[in-house]
């Protein structure tokens, strides 16, 4: 499945005020966004909403609404635009279709490389026994 892109209608921004250092501009102008996502009234094909709405994130709300804060920049327009990059990423990230692994055998070096190590540990074990004066 690929990810088609998301009409803008489909989410809404609600600016807010940053929080850390920026002195009296920080404290003037809302520049931090948060975007909403409602994903059971989007425009994504139901298999898509429901590995979504499965999908084990803190920003997927119980009620199907994707909420992402942005507030990286000065620039509320900056923001917004890391929101829907990061939205997007986010159902690219639950939507891609995992490749199987397919299953082989390890190669001659491989195994040559892990016979070596244990005849290397073993050699290490028996440098560790007390010497026997028997011999």
């Amino acid at each position: 499945m690929s990810v088609r892109k998301i009409d803008e209608n489909e989410y809404e921004f609600l600016t807010l005020r940053a929080s850390g250092p920026g002195g009296q501009h920080i404290n003037k102008v809302e520049t931090a966004v948060q975007l909403r996502f409602d994903v059971r009234a989007s425009s994504l094909s139901i298999e898509e909403k429901q590995k979504l709405l499965a999908y084990g994130d803190q920003r997927i709300s119980k009620d199907g609404v994707i909420l992402i804060k942005a507030r990286n920049f000065r620039s509320q327009e900056k923001n917004k635009l890391e929101a829907v990059k990061r939205l997007h990423n986010l159902i690219s990230k639950v939507i891609k279709e995992k490749k199987k692994r397919i299953v082989t055998k390890p190669g001659k070096a491989a195994k040559e490389k892990r016979l070596k190590d244990k005849k290397k540990s073993g050699d290490k074990k028996n440098l560790r026994a007390k010497p026997s004066f028997n011999e």
